[in-house]
């Protein structure tokens, strides 16, 4: 039924009197591109690439690997058990998470969010990424920039509301 929404079947999709957006971030940036305030990209282009380059790393790397239906196959296709999946989950997060900290402590931009002291896209994929990770029980003691971002975006109303636990379909 929701493929007759959003043929690729996957959310999120965003319908917005009647034209059909999907991808997370062409929906957040079509969103600060059609609505005034708060702004999700810096204006400087070279701040809104910063903002880009933090978001796509884990749009690009780390969440295709830890999508459900991506761990579904492996599972099996390589027959492994739910440990094997986990193991396997762990590493890529540890790999994401690892390129994560070091390229906010290269770029040296952030503040009490990714960029400075403005939520952006990039605060919007990092908060669903710990939550997938802490699911999954990794450790990310080793990331403690991440983590102090990720804790810092928690206090804020919109990512409360956001936590998966608080959705009407939560298990």
């Amino acid at each position: 039924l929701f493929k007759a929404i959003n043929p690729q079947g996957l959310v999120p999709a965003l319908d917005d009197s009647g034209k059909l957006l999907s991808q997370s971030l062409a929906i957040m940036e079509y969103l600060d591109e059609t609505h005034p305030g708060p702004r999700l990209l810096p204006e400087d282009p070279a701040e809104r690439a910063y903002v880009r380059a933090f978001s796509q790393l884990i749009a690009c790397e780390i969440h295709p690997l830890n999508n459900l239906r991506v761990l579904k196959y492996v599972k099996r296709t390589y027959k492994l058990d739910d440990e094997g999946v986990n193991s396997w989950y762990r590493h890529w997060i540890a790999e994401g998470f690892a390129a994560m900290e070091a390229f906010l402590l290269n770029e040296k931009k952030h503040g009490r969010y990714v960029w400075r002291d403005q939520v952006t896209i990039a605060d919007c994929c990092l908060v669903p990424q710990v939550f997938n990770a802490n699911r999954y029980e990794c450790d990310l003691a080793p990331y403690p920039t991440v983590m102090r971002l990720f804790d810092e975006c928690m206090k804020l109303d919109a990512f409360i509301a956001a936590e998966p636990m608080k959705q009407s379909d939560a298990a």
